[in-house]
Order: C-alpha cells, then sequence, then structure tokens
C-alpha cells in the first residue's frame, strides 16, 4: 500500500460503469469487480470504518488499481466474468464446478445417438440440460431408452453391426443398425423424446394417445397396445420425475447464512414443473455481501459456457431491478436471451422464492450439523492415537486385485467436513510382482506423497489398510520422503478377521493398539478404511470388466441364452439384478428355485 496513493488514484477515477482488477505487490491479481459507478464502488474499499474483516485482509494487500470502462453496465459484468474466469483471482468467487454439469446429447446422423455426457466439450447435434447431478441424467436416459428405443451406441459400434445387440433383445432399442426400423419411424421417435426434453409431456402424451386410438380404428391393435404401454410408462415418468407446480419456466434462487455458513440454493421449474434442485456454498474470500455474493454466484452461473439451454425465462430472487438488470441486459447481448426478473412477492413467484429459502436454511443447517460432528469424529480420533492435535484429513490406502490381475491401489479422503471425494485416487500398479500387495502398497504411497509434498499438502494421517507389515513398508516409504513426522497407522482384523476386533498398528511400534470396538474414533477408522475398500475393489472391478469380452450374465452357470433375456427383460440391467433378492429371481419365467439360488450365490460371489 505504501507506493498506492489512494486519494490521488481516487480524485482521477471516472465515474463511469467499467471493471476495476486489485493488484498486489508482485502483480498477482486479487480481486475482479464491476461497477455502474467506478469511483463510488473503489472508494468504499478504501473508508475508514464499516468494513468486515475479509475485506480488511483484501485491501490491506492491494498494491496499485487498474480500471477498464465500458459502456454499460452490463458490458463491464460480461468483462467481469471473462477476466475471473481466465485469471481466476483468490478473492473472487468462483463457481469451480462449471465444466462438469452432465447433459444428455443427441447426435447429428441418419439415425441419431442418445447418450450421456459431462462437460462443456462442443460436440454435434444437440445437448440437453444441464441436469443437477449424474443420476438424474441417467435416470432420464433410461426412461428415454424405454420410452423411444433410441440406440446408445457409439457411431464405430453402429456402423459394424450384421445383428441385433442384447440392447434390442431387452427392448432398449429398435435396433436400426439392421433395418429393423425404418428411418422415418426412427426420426418420428426422435422428434418424441426431443419433445420430452425440451418439457412438452402433455403435448407429447396428447399426440401418443391419438396415435393409439387411430390405430385401434384400423384393427392394429398390436400397435395399439404398444403405444398403451408407452403411455402409462411416459405418465409414471411424469408422477416419478417432476413436482407440479402450475405453469411457468423459472429459476428461483435464495441465499441463506446460518452461523457463518453460507448456502445458496436454486430451485428450475419447467413447464411449471420442478426438474432441479441444488445446494451450492460458496466462499466469501472479499467479504462481499449476502445480495452481491448472490448476484455474482448467479451471474456465472448463466454467463457460463454450460448455462446454453438452461436459461429461464423467469428469474426469481430477492434483489432489485436495477441490480439485477446488468445481468438481464448481459444475457440478452451474450445468450440472445430475454428473462424476465421477479423479486418473488406475490402468487406462484413467492411459493417458488420461499421454498428455495427453505431449501438453502436446511442446507446450512445441515452442512453445519456435518461438519461438527466431522470434527468430534476428528477429535476422538487423535485421543485414540495420542495425537498432539486433531488430524485435518485423514488418508487411508487399501490395495485390491485378483489374483494379480488388474491391480489397484484407492486413497480415500476423510475431512472436517466428511468424506472428500473430490480427493478420492486410483492407481493403476505396474511392474510389481502378481499378488505382491506391500510391493503395490509402496509404489501407490511413494507416488501419492511426492505429489502432496510438491504441492505442501500433506495430510494429518495416513491410514494403511494392513498390519505391522504394511506399515513397517510405509515407514521406510516416509524415511525416503523425509516425512518421517507424518502420522501413520495401519488398520488389520488380525487372526480372526472379524470386524470390530481390528488392532491398530503405528509406524515402528512392536505392539499394537488394541482399543474399545465401541470408541467413536475406532469405528470412523473403521468406516473410512471399509470405504478405501469399496472403492479399490470398484476400480478393480471395472479394470477386470473392461479387459474381459465375456458379461457377468454370459458366464452364470445353468443360464441359457434364453433364460438370459428373460432375466434382463425383467430387470433391465446387472445392477438391477445384483440389488434384487432371492425371492425376485423366482419370479421370471424359466428360473426355479433352485436356479434362482445358484444365480444369487453367483452374483454374490458366495
Amino acid at each position: 500500500m505504501a507506493d498506492f496513493d489512494i486519494s490521488a488514484f481516487l480524485q482521477t477515477l471516472t465515474q463511469r460503469a467499467g471493471v476495476y482488477r486489485m493488484f498486489a505487490a508482485d502483480d498477482e491479481l486479487l480481486y475482479v469487480g464491476k461497477a455502474k459507478n467506478l469511483k463510488n464502488r473503489v472508494s468504499s474499499y478504501f473508508r475508514a470504518r464499516g468494513l468486515n474483516s475479509k475485506t480488511v485482509a483484501l485491501v490491506s494487500r492491494i498494491h496499485h488499481v487498474e480500471v477498464t470502462v465500458t459502456a454499460s453496465e452490463a458490458e463491464a459484468l460480461l468483462l467481469e466474468q471473462t477476466l475471473i474466469k481466465q485469471h481466476k483471482p483468490q478473492y473472487n468467487i468462483l463457481l469451480k464446478d462449471d465444466k462438469s454439469y452432465p447433459f444428455i446429447h443427441l447426435s447429428e446422423h441418419e439415425y441419431p445417438l442418445l447418450a450421456y455426457r459431462r462437460g462443456k466439450k462442443r460436440r454435434d447435434g444437440r445437448l440437453f440440460g444441464p441436469y443437477p447431478n449424474a443420476g438424474a441424467a441417467r435416470d432420464t436416459l433410461n426412461y428415454l431408452q424405454r420410452l423411444f428405443l433410441l440406440r446408445s451406441c457409439e457411431d464405430s459400434y453402429f456402423n459394424h453391426r450384421s445383428r441385433p445387440c442384447l440392447q434390442y433383445e431387452i427392448k432398449r432399442c429398435s435396433a436400426p443398425c439392421v433395418n429393423k426400423i425404418s428411418q422415418q419411424d426412427y426420426q418420428q421417435s426422435v422428434r418424441q423424446a426431443t419433445l420430452f426434453l425440451q418439457g412438452k409431456s402433455q403435448e407429447l402424451l396428447q399426440e401418443l394417445q391419438a396415435q393409439m386410438l387411430a390405430a385401434a380404428e384400423t384393427l392394429d391393435f398390436e400397435k395399439a397396445a404398444a403405444l398403451r404401454d408407452q403411455i402409462e410408462l411416459l405418465r409414471q415418468t411424469q408422477e416419478k420425475q417432476f413436482v407440479d407446480a402450475g405453469q411457468g419456466e423459472a429459476d428461483a434462487w435464495a441465499i441463506v447464512e446460518w452461523q457463518n455458513v453460507l448456502c445458496i440454493h436454486r430451485l428450475a421449474f419447467r413447464q411449471g414443473r420442478l426438474v432441479a434442485s441444488k445446494n451450492y456454498y460458496p466462499e466469501n474470500p472479499a467479504g462481499e455481501s449476502n445480495e452481491q455474493l448472490l448476484l455474482d454466484f448467479i451471474s456465472q452461473f448463466y454467463l457460463a459456457d454450460h448455462a446454453l439451454e438452461g436459461i429461464p425465462r423467469d428469474l426469481v430472487v430477492d434483489v432489485g431491478d436495477e441490480d439485477v438488470e446488468p445481468l438481464l441486459e448481459a444475457l440478452r447481448l451474450h445468450r440472445q436471451a430475454r428473462v424476465q426478473h421477479s423479486r418473488g412477492g406475490r402468487g406462484q413467484n413467492r411459493k417458488w422464492l420461499h421454498m428455495a429459502s427453505e431449501n438453502a436454511r436446511t442446507g446450512a443447517q445441515t452442512k453445519i450439523s456435518g461438519h461438527q460432528a466431522a470434527l468430534n469424529k476428528l477429535s476422538q480420533v487423535a485421543e485414540l492415537l495420542n495425537l498432539a492435535e486433531p488430524p485435518k484429513r485423514i488418508e487411508c490406502f487399501d490395495i485390491s486385485h485378483s489374483q494379480g490381475e488388474a491391480t489397484y491401489a484407492s486413497c480415500v479422503v476423510y475431512g472436517e467436513e466428511g468424506l472428500m471425494k473430490q480427493r478420492y485416487r486410483r492407481f493403476s500398479i505396474k511392474g510389481v510382482v502378481a499378488g505382491d500387495d506391500y510391493a503395490a502398497l509402496e509404489q501407490a504411497v511413494t507416488r501419492h506423497l511426492t505429489r502432496l509434498k510438491e504441492q505442501d499438502d500433506l495430510p494429518g494421517l495416513l491410514l494403511i489398510d494392513g498390519g505391522k507389515g504394511q506399515i513397517g513398508r510405509i515407514q521406510e516409504v516416509l524415511q525416503r520422503l523425509q516425512l518421517s513426522s507424518l502420522p501413520a497407522f495401519g488398520i488389520s482384523k488380525g487372526e480372526t478377521r472379524k470386524s470390530g476386533w481390528e488392532f491398530l498398528w503405528e509406524a515402528g511400534a512392536t505392539q499394537p493398539i488394541m482399543p474399545d470396538a465401541h470408541h467413536e474414533g475406532f469405528r470412523l477408522l473403521q468406516w473410512v478404511r471399509d470405504e478405501a475398500h469399496r472403492f479399490a475393489i470398484t476400480g478393480h472391478r471395472k479394470a477386470r470388466a473392461k479387459s474381459r469380452s465375456q458379461s457377468d450374465v454370459d458366464s452364470l452357470a445353468g443360464v441359457g441364452p434364453k433364460r438370459r433375456r428373460e432375466l434382463l427383460l425383467h430387470f433391465g440391467s446387472l445392477k438391477n439384478m445384483r440389488s434384487a433378492p432371492r425371492e425376485e429371481l423366482e419370479k421370471v419365467p424359466g428360473i426355479s428355485k433352485k436356479l434362482a439360488e445358484q444365480i444369487f450365490m453367483q452374483l454374490h460371489g458366495e
């Protein structure tokens, strides 16, 4: 600040709209902001009183400020968002997941492909979404395949088929690859699927009903029955996926601060139905007001590339018209979208805004509850292991393979917010003797800790699924990496192999710790170990399945082509089959009680 004469700078600062950029002494860009009046806005950072601690921290680092004057506040908003995305300043709110939203992709092809996609990568055809999570997108895709029988295979597979695949046999595809359906009829299915994805399900329902009546009048009862089943499935889909709320194409936004936790909630309504609901937990490094923080977040959300088909006709958010007008103008300029604003003062919009506020409050309270529970458990771990302080992060390793095939190591992470799945890692183990778990573990831990040491981001506790031998090998790794002060423990089930009878082995110790099976810290370590085991097995199974051409269903003893087809028709997928009880397997035509028991045991490795 010594080289920055703020008084002289403010005297020369324009009162026009524009963007300001705050820099540190080493020219690091700290913060980017937009203003309707640059002089008034920038001056507010340097007033003598009334600043919160976060803003004071920002101001203390400012070495100089640069401004760019724009023709309007909307242009300033567009420039601000571009600079934030390009430079990712430390004190700006960042929409970190704007590249990873799931979509449904309809390709440009004679027989278009309908598939799940993630990210904003440009593709031919159309992208429908974004969906709030992968599960919602995949559920929708599953319904679409059952309703319209559109292909899900990639072009390279489609172009080389000589006979229908299993998807045709289980009624998930109309097999256009071998001309089981005409191009005209397939395009009709594509058009109907597009109506569904656009939220025009009522129009689609009426069309299908008219086709059913027409088929019945011409005595084509087989077609009429198929259309009847399609209509029933469509109705079930509507009931399951949507909350009916009348009419409207709107997004309702609310922000709630509860015990220093901020939660922003978005409700998306299409055709008057709730189709998306999601919590966001933004940081507020610049100490902005909640209203300004919400506006900044919404601006990034809609001006990001993933929002190409996610912009509503109405924006329901409790801020002044003059505050949201720059965003609406930016959407007109940048997205050619005309969006209306409502403060949610009455009618349906008021209900939606109240609903968003309640969800935001619940989200903040849930976040606090989970955070406090995690802190308590980490304190219990520190007490159990006699650590100087509770670990802020536990990282646990496990190894999985099948007789040496497809060896994988997993690393799962538990922190002050609970499981930190964004930090999970899998390591494909190469160059070690098949079945040498010690060498596999050493390779994975060495690779991982070397990277974290370079980033100065080491965990507070390293947990290994193993006993004295494994933790001894890891101790050698820690010494080699000069990380001997990093607490490391192994957790093993001992000779009985029973959960709850585990030993804890500290690196270098000659005797294990034998904790009380009901100790909260011990139970947390068991849970994290089990999660590492699950994650390792998942990676191992995926790799093994990829390397084998024969599916698990094909390998079931006593199940031939006809019974295999009946099983898949009944359950739809191998995943559903695995989760079904024995009694459900017995309901499949051709499956006896004895065979159902055999299949169940094979599916569950018993």
